[in-house]
């Protein structure tokens, strides 16, 4: 794991190039990620987030550059070994990604049972589940079904599916994106509340500016796939250049 003084920087990516056809979507972008810190990315569709991630998590191959993770180039690594360490780091999926047949519990219990290794083979899984559970105040929807949930809870549900698996990065998708104001506020105060307590290291793609204020320790601007612009919310937010201040309206 690289270290720069004293802080571990948990995922190193750098020169990322991606093409699609004659589409630059990534152009030689960079991004580090220190232990402990909430990272924010903001950019408009189609400005190279999703693929970004993609290429971070192993669904795409960029053209050039590099990605490490904890200290891994992922790029030299076997399947099985690249399956293992992306344990270390969970997902919430803006639509929450539920298995709609499987109750809470089981959708809970499914990371568990696909990755025996980290954990063994549970005999009961329920101390785990409901640990989750009570970590974002739903342990009384163990046996309900997603479509028994509204969209808050969905949302809580997938971050404890996410956290039963203690992963070191979570990854953020569009978490406030078709919540209330209200609901939106109380995710985003749960997210703080997490990686304060669990201090885990977070990248969060958001269009939400409040929940970049809240959230961040770090923003990054990507623009064309660029870095357009880095710096804390309230560096970017006093900039007086016209495409950064277009963030903030």
């Amino acid at each position: 794991m690289k270290t720069e003084g004293s802080i571990k920087v948990l995922i190193n990516i750098q020169n990322l190039t991606k093409r699609f056809g004659d589409n630059l979507v990534l152009d030689d972008f960079n991004l580090t990620l220190n232990e402990g810190e909430n990272l924010v990315i903001m950019g408009k569709s189609g400005s190279g987030k999703s693929v970004m991630i993609k290429c971070l998590i192993g669904l795409e191959i960029p053209d050039s550059g590099s990605i490490e993770i904890m200290g891994q180039e992922i790029n030299r690594l076997s399947r099985e070994d690249f399956d293992e360490l992306r344990t270390e780091i969970g997902f919430l999926f803006q639509g929450s990604a539920l298995y709609d047949s499987m109750s809470v519990r089981e959708n809970l219990e499914f990371p568990l049972r696909r990755h025996t290794k980290k954990f063994g083979k549970l005999t009961d899984a329920t101390p785990l589940v409901m640990h989750a559970l009570e970590n974002v105040g739903l342990a009384d929807a163990v046996d309900l079904m997603p479509n028994e949930l509204s969209g808050g809870m969905k949302r809580r549900i997938a971050l404890a599916r996410t956290l039963i698996l203690q992963p070191k990065i979570i990854i953020y998708d569009e978490p406030t994106t078709g919540l209330d104001p209200i609901t939106a506020k109380e995710i985003i105060i749960l997210m703080k509340s997490i990686q304060e307590k669990y201090n885990t290291s977070s990248i969060i793609i958001t269009h939400d500016v409040d929940c970049a204020r809240v959230i961040s320790n770090r923003m990054i601007l990507l623009i064309d796939g660029k870095n357009y612009a880095e710096g804390t919310f309230q560096e970017l937010s006093a900039s007086h250049d016209p495409k950064v201040k277009a963030f903030f309206k």
